[in-house]
């Protein structure tokens, strides 16, 4: 004789994972009534939804920071829609994932995974957690962080040799804008600065110009092109956006400071 299930523990269990009414109805008749076994049987179907929407774009979501002394962590979470990157369970787990990040590292994010699916097949929406950082400095550097409002898609976290906390922060600030790829421009890989090379010496602006000019001429356009460039380029040879007459470089040699490193995470891919 099959088990009755009430409408109460139906709703019960439709309030703990999200799922629809007669998938609830179904997992409760196939389990007997054990609404534990239920909840575990419909996260395994959610296993399932949750890889079959694994491949949709998250170009939402929300990017938060936490810096106390000299720890300063950085997580972004991915979703495919405003209103779920407003939804609350969708900010817990976004706020969860950061918290453990900040005591535990980013491979404290692999601790959530049945937690991330769960929320899928609830929320019916791709989540993923698109980055994670944590950066604890030396006693004498600084650590700062911005998320870029109203919608804190963009969120970078900076650590500074010398300096101070507002420099670091606007130095974040700037990042989240700019977009460097690398610290200087004795970062950038050989074969990418070749290649950068290569497509402006062989471009029509230079082959029209004289054979002995052209390699000058390339390092000119290396300069202002792509190492200065935004988006892309080297942090400390772009414009300083708070006074673009100087260059990122040239405001930090004045604070007697400089990079150590920089991580930006977006979650609009951008």
């Amino acid at each position: 004789m099959s088990t009755t299930i009430s409408a109460s523990l139906v709703k019960e269990l439709r309030d703990a994972t999200g799922a629809g009414m007669m998938d609830c109805k179904r997992a409760l008749e196939e389990t007997d009534g054990d609404l534990e076994a239920a909840r575990t049987l419909l996260r395994e179907r959610g296993m399932a939804s949750a890889g079959k929407r694994a491949g949709r774009a998250t170009t939402e979501g929300l990017v938060g920071f936490v810096v106390e002394g000299g720890v300063g962590s950085l997580v972004g979470v991915g979703c495919e829609t405003e209103p779920v990157s407003k939804n609350d369970e969708f900010q817990g787990f976004a706020e969860r994932v950061l918290r453990a990040v900040h005591a535990d590292g980013p491979g404290a994010v692999e601790s959530f995974e049945d937690e991330r699916i769960e929320l899928v097949a609830k929320l019916g929406e791709n989540i993923v957690v698109v980055g994670a950082e944590r950066f604890e400095a030396p006693t004498g550097n600084v650590v700062a962080a911005y998320a870029h409002p109203p919608a804190n898609k963009i969120g970078v976290l900076v650590e500074l040799e010398g300096g101070s906390e507002e420099l670091a922060r606007q130095l974040a600030m700037h990042i989240s804008f700019a977009a460097p790829e690398w610290t200087s421009r004795d970062d950038v890989p050989a074969e990418v600065l070749d290649a950068e090379r290569s497509i402006f010496l062989n471009s029509d602006e230079v082959q029209s110009k004289p054979e002995a000019a052209r390699e000058k001429i390339v390092d000119g356009m290396l300069n202002k092109r792509f190492f200065a460039a935004t988006p892309g380029g080297a942090l400390v040879e772009q414009a300083w956006i708070h006074e673009p007459s100087k260059t990122v470089g040239q405001a930090l040699q004045d604070a007697g400071a400089a990079v150590v490193r920089f991580a930006r995470i977006s979650v609009a891919g951008s």
